[in-house]
């Protein structure tokens, strides 16, 4: 149990950060968004779901454990298979969607703050990465569900994180860029604050970035050193290789404060010891492509917000692997200016996520500056990727643009292609390529019954709307007949389960 609950507590909102590495969740008590611990009395629930050798469910800690000793019975990483549908995981003979997977973290989540609080906990609000698309969005929204959550929003983390900061410092009229570096995505938004508006100006990122691959560097480094001195390659051995991720992490994480750490273990296989030291030098230069890309995606958002460095009041790190020292000093020398550090970077989502459910939940929330409503704050977000519908020769026409704020409505009129044509059918497309198949189907919208005409003469109006969590419905109508089509995105069969 944790402290002694304020009263008032029923009917409150989680605010979730649902992490590749690890989860946290917090709540508004007196006013101020506050982390609460988990059953075992941890900040942090490890994103872990196993079955152990008697068939138990274990969720975080529990499942961490057992990773080295029986990993075919235990997934971590999940949050990187979001929203896709052909992909499963096998426990215990069983077959899993990553959303089933990640619906098992957030019970546990849901369970441990009913715990908590003396109180059922039925209303949430879940972060994702700003650059998820709207199968990965959707699938988070299905996890929350399928944990038995009403998710009243699915937010993108680094809007949340500059909520956090802006309730907690009184950081108003500034600009501010939020660089999140989490463990398995990486994500770079840049938001105007003013009288209380949390204004999203762009945003860019890459959902295949993140700790796990500064990790893997270590990883590699270790067992090519091990193969030199053993003569004996170890990275085709479960057991062995789970070890060695979980010392690369730990390494990862001294080197934060320490110019060498050592990396000892016995018996990794049969009689060897691995026994290894890496310096920060070493792991800079293992890293130094991993940072620039981070980088690259910076420049690009500020060009996209038409911003210079200079234009930028603040710099907010968000996510365990943003406390990296080159890192942190890649992206200070950058910017010309030292970053805003006052609120933990592993729970900084999740107290902005409890913001953002103390709004909905209609909770007070204390405001730092007298002249700013603190239940009043707004949020407006924009959406990460392009939209658009497919053409003749393979082509996309966008008709929803990256960055444009959200939620949005937007039409564009097409036309027939031949002579007496029924149907138009199209692929609803998400992305930047002018190449409709290089960019991601989300469904298929068809119009049918259109009366025979000569090609170009009806008029067909495709409009797309995306609602604040940033899930898109569309339709389609022929402008002549008011014959209409609307459909909500069909997801693939995996996300209808």
């Amino acid at each position: 149990m944790g402290d002694v609950p304020t009263a008032n507590i029923r009917g409150k909102v989680l605010g979730i950060d649902l992490g590749t590495t690890n989860s946290c969740m917090a709540i508004i008590e007196l006013g101020e968004p506050k982390v609460i611990t988990n059953s075992e009395g941890k900040r942090l629930t490890p994103s872990v779901v196993g079955f152990s050798k008697r068939n138990e469910l274990l969720v975080g800690d529990l499942a961490k454990r057992q990773m080295i000793s029986n990993p075919e019975n235990t997934v971590q990483s999940i949050k990187r298979h979001m929203g896709k549908a052909d992909f499963r995981v096998t426990l215990n003979g069983e077959q899993y969607t990553p959303h089933g997977i990640s619906a098992k973290i957030l019970q546990k989540l849901k369970h441990d703050a009913e715990k908590y609080l003396g109180d059922a906990v039925e209303k949430a609000v879940i972060t994702v990465p700003a650059y998820f698309n709207d199968s990965q969005r959707f699938a988070t929204k299905k996890a929350g569900e399928l944990a038995g959550l009403e998710v009243l929003r699915v937010i993108n983390e680094p809007t949340v994180a500059a909520l956090a900061y802006g309730l907690k410092d009184g950081v108003d009229n500034r600009k501010i860029l939020v660089y999140d570096l989490g463990g398995g995505t990486f994500d770079v938004s840049i938001l105007k604050i003013k009288n209380g508006i949390f204004e999203v100006l762009a945003t860019s990122g890459d959902t295949e970035l993140g700790g796990d691959d500064f990790d893997g560097r270590i990883v590699e480094h270790l067992l090519a050193e091990f193969q030199k001195a053993e003569g004996t390659d170890i990275s085709g051995i479960p057991q062995v290789m789970q070890r060695v991720k979980e010392a690369a992490e730990r390494c990862k994480i001294d080197l934060s404060t320490l110019t060498t750490a050592n990396v000892n273990l016995p018996y990794i296989f049969e009689s060897k010891t691995l026994d290894i030291d890496v310096t920060r030098d070493q792991f800079d230069r293992m890293t130094e492509d991993l940072v620039k890309k981070t980088l690259s995606i910076m420049k690009k958002t500020l060009q996209d917000g038409k911003l210079s460095p200079s234009e930028i009041d603040e710099v907010i790190f968000v996510g365990g692997s943003a406390r990296i020292p080159s890192v942190v000093k890649a992206v200070e020398d950058f910017m010309g200016k030292k970053s805003l550090q006052s609120i933990n970077p592993d729970e900084v989502v999740a107290m902005g996520a409890a913001v953002q459910a103390g709004i909905l939940g209609n909770e007070f929330l204390k405001s730092p500056r007298e002249e700013v409503d603190a239940g009043n704050l707004v949020l407006l977000d924009v959406i990460s990727l392009s939209l658009g519908f497919e053409t003749v020769g393979d082509l996309m026409a966008p008709i929803i643009l990256r960055n444009t704020t959200i939620p949005t409505r937007n039409s564009k009129i097409f036309t027939t292609h031949y002579d007496n044509q029924r149907v138009v059918r199209g692929k609803i497309l998400q992305g930047e390529e002018r190449v409709a198949s290089k960019n991601v189907a989300l469904g298929m919208l068809v119009l049918d019954n259109i009366p025979s005409a000569p090609k170009g003469i009806p008029r067909i109006e495709v409009t797309f709307d995306i609602d604040a969590n940033g899930i898109i419905n569309a339709t389609a109508k022929d402008l002549g007949t008011g014959i209409m089509r609307s459909v909500t995105i069909e997801r693939p069969e995996g996300l209808n389960e």
